[in-house]
């Protein structure tokens, strides 16, 4: 595993993920994670259950409909 803080996407002592690690990128497959905190909820086990299958029900167009 790598030294670098930004090679993963961990949150940080407080629990919050900062956003210089989150990706909304066109090329980029959004996360569970990517989801949740784009509807502004908080990342729990079912919020991050609802936003897997609306991945993948959905795909990328789930995370799209969240952002402005």
């Amino acid at each position: 595993m790598s030294e670098d803080p930004e090679s993963v996407s961990a949150p940080d002592a407080s629990g919050i993920t900062p956003d210089r690690l989150l990706h909304t990128g066109g090329s980029d497959r959004p996360s569970a994670e990517d989801l949740v905190l784009a509807s502004g909820r908080d990342v729990t086990p079912e919020t991050l259950e609802w936003a897997r299958r609306k991945l993948a029900d959905e795909g990328r167009s789930a995370l799209d409909r969240q952002l402005p």
